[in-house]
């Protein structure tokens, strides 16, 4: 498990921001109804860049509900993904919801599928076809958003935290072993003690990158756990600022206008 269910994002609001947030019910190609919750800046013109909000294995709850709008606040709309339409529906969950059947239930092949609808949605808007997406994930979503570099979405960058490059139990291709199909920049945060993702993998996994060249950052935070970035986690909030901001500023250098801009 990576974020508890009281936990919340450890990004302070921008007070004064207007934001308009909506529930939305998204269908992905295979016929699959999954939830989904969008926020968008508060712009008279579409922002330049999009995001795809990737949960944990709890799937989505309050935590991912309220990054979607700390995005929305910098001024990147954003949509954040369940990942359970499949097997679990789209019912409301509390908080006992026994959500590891359904994660094993999930396939790479899938997950992508509901990606690309919620990429679709954000491209949907008026003036925003040509928008930079990027997607950003946690634990469990952060080894899948990295994948999604390698699944042809036209992303302009792929965001991961604490998630392992290494194939998931029971599986045989991790993000590393589809190096060769990357598309777009990546950027990769983790914890130095995080147990769960050896320094060998993340070495491995730079070494990788940069041997097909695809753009990369990969930070370690050298003390701080898996799911650090954790309003609970308070003795992490230096490090949690940081990989906010690294976060913002991928973002901000792989968006063609906002690229100009600060040229």
């Amino acid at each position: 498990m990576c974020f508890d269910v009281d936990s919340q994002p450890p990004i302070t609001p921008l007070y004064g921001a207007v934001v308009r947030t909506e529930d939305l019910v998204l269908s992905a190609v295979d016929g699959t109804r999954f939830n989904a919750f969008a926020a968008h800046s508060d712009s008279v013109t579409p922002s330049p860049s999009a995001i795809v909000v990737m949960p944990d294995v709890r799937g989505l709850f309050s935590f991912y509900r309220e990054l979607a709008q700390r995005f929305a606040e910098a001024g990147i709309d954003a949509v954040a993904i369940d990942y359970f339409g499949r097997t679990a529906g789209l019912e409301p969950r509390d908080d006992a919801f026994d959500f590891m059947p359904h994660v094993q239930q999930t396939r790479p092949e899938t997950i992508a599928m509901d990606v690309a609808t919620a990429v679709a949605y954000l491209r949907s808007m008026p003036g925003s076809r040509q928008r930079a997406i990027f997607t950003v994930g946690f634990c469990f979503g952060g080894h899948h958003s990295f994948l999604q570099a390698a699944n042809h979405h036209g992303l302009a960058g792929v965001i991961g935290f604490y998630g392992s490059p290494m194939p998931r139990q029971g599986a045989t291709m991790g993000p590393i072993q589809r190096i060769n199909e990357f598309e777009c920049p990546v950027l990769g945060l983790f914890g130095g003690t995080d147990q769960g993702i050896p320094q060998e993998s993340i070495k491995a996994f730079d070494e990788a990158l940069s041997g097909v060249h695809i753009d990369h950052e990969l930070v370690t935070y050298p003390n701080a756990p898996h799911s650090f970035f954790d309003r609970k986690q308070a003795e992490f909030q230096q490090e949690s600022d940081d990989a906010w901001q690294r976060m913002l500023r991928f973002i901000a250098a792989h968006t063609p206008q906002a690229s100009q801009a600060q040229a």
